[in-house]
């Protein structure tokens, strides 16, 4: 069964580094991944949550800091040097056909802390913000998403370890937003007045 599923994953993996390769996309994505790149938009959160909640806006800020702190220790520090799966780059019997754009990394690839991480902030900002800004929902996830497929596409990681990096962070999101949402206990946090 594991031997299927690691069989698909590479598969999957060369569909979409190999098979979807285009100008465009190799422009794109190494941006994407990019955590520079997202700079404007972390600033523009840390702003806008002081400016318009105050002192609940720096414990939102505070509650995203532990969520990413979370997702980041417990997908690169506990899980990845437990399971020492290489990243298609550094496999030596693929690492040939694998178009790696954006550099490689020395880190072992299972699970993605991009994505975990970013799962972690995307599924957080939906728990605690999906009463108020309906659109949020698929603004957030589709974010999210847009990074795990980029680490795929530039040869970073496999879609198994994005696919459970996301599932890692996002369960850890919803637990930290939940958490914020218990300890406001502020109706217009659930009610969205």
């Amino acid at each position: 069964m594991i031997e299927h599923i690691m069989q698909f994953d590479q598969q999957l993996f060369f569909a979409i580094n190999r098979g979807l390769s285009n100008p465009f996309f190799d422009w794109l994505m190494p941006f994407l991944r990019n955590r520079y790149f997202w700079t404007p938009l972390y600033l523009f959160l840390v702003v806008f949550f002081i400016r318009n909640y105050e002192k609940k806006g720096i414990m939102l800020i505070v509650f995203l800091l532990i969520t990413f702190a979370l997702a980041d220790m417990s997908s690169a520090s506990m899980i990845k040097p437990l399971i020492h799966r290489l990243r298609p780059c550094n496999d030596p019997s693929i690492n040939q056909m694998v178009r790696a754009i954006a550099g490689c990394g020395t880190g072992f690839s299972f699970p993605s802390s991009h994505a975990a991480n970013h799962f972690a902030i995307a599924v957080f900002l939906v728990t605690v913000f999906r009463h108020k800004w309906k659109w949020i929902t698929p603004l957030a996830l589709f974010w999210a998403a847009s990074i795990c497929f980029a680490q795929v596409y530039v040869g970073v990681h496999y879609p198994v370890d994005v696919t459970v990096g996301g599932l890692l962070g996002a369960l850890i999101g919803y637990i930290t937003g939940t958490i914020f949402l218990a300890i406001q206990r502020d109706k217009q946090w659930s009610t969205g007045n």
